[in-house]
């Protein structure tokens, strides 16, 4: 837990970090994917793309992403590129995703009960809300919960544990 309820007081926690982890001597976590990456560096350009993604059984890897063609308007010589591998998350890895496997969803309702219960903070992100949230979703999501925030404290109101509850 990043903060002693006592040691927050006259601020507000925005918790995107994993829900499980913000509640210590949990029965048990809710489990995630996460990733590890490979770096590729190359003459000219690798895949000609900014991603590819690899969907069939035989390739290990999830996709590739060639940093280049994010910013086409830059010209490199040479281009460096991340294949990204990913597998369940144990206790010491990064997590990246939820799995929101059906264990996971009724063990979420536990947690997001909790979370409901405590004050001066609220759960956003993909992890903060337990959600697979693409990139565009997610940045609505947190610009949605920034507005709810300002309207909240102008009208003098807490603000809730959840902008966009887990579903």
């Amino acid at each position: 837990r990043p903060l002693d309820p006592g040691t927050r007081a006259g601020c507000h926690v925005f918790w995107t970090g994993p829900l499980d982890r913000w509640f210590p001597g949990a029965p048990r976590p809710l489990a995630y994917r996460t990733l590890r990456f490979e770096r590729i560096e190359a003459e000219g350009e690798f895949q000609g793309c900014a991603v590819m993604n690899y969907a069939d059984a035989e390739t290990p890897w999830t996709r590739i992403a060639e940093h280049k063609f994010f910013a086409p308007w830059e010209q490199h010589d040479r281009t460096v590129a991340m294949r990204e591998y990913s597998s369940a998350a144990g206790p010491e890895d990064v997590p990246y995703y939820p799995l929101r496997l059906a264990d996971d969803k009724r063990l979420l309702g536990a947690f997001t009960d909790r979370a409901r219960r405590e004050t001066g903070v609220t759960f956003a992100g993909r992890l903060g809300t337990y959600r697979y949230l693409d990139m565009d979703r997610a940045i609505r999501d947190a610009l949605d919960t920034a507005a709810a925030y300002l309207a909240h404290v102008q009208h003098g109101e807490p603000m809730p544990a959840f902008v966009h509850p887990p579903l």
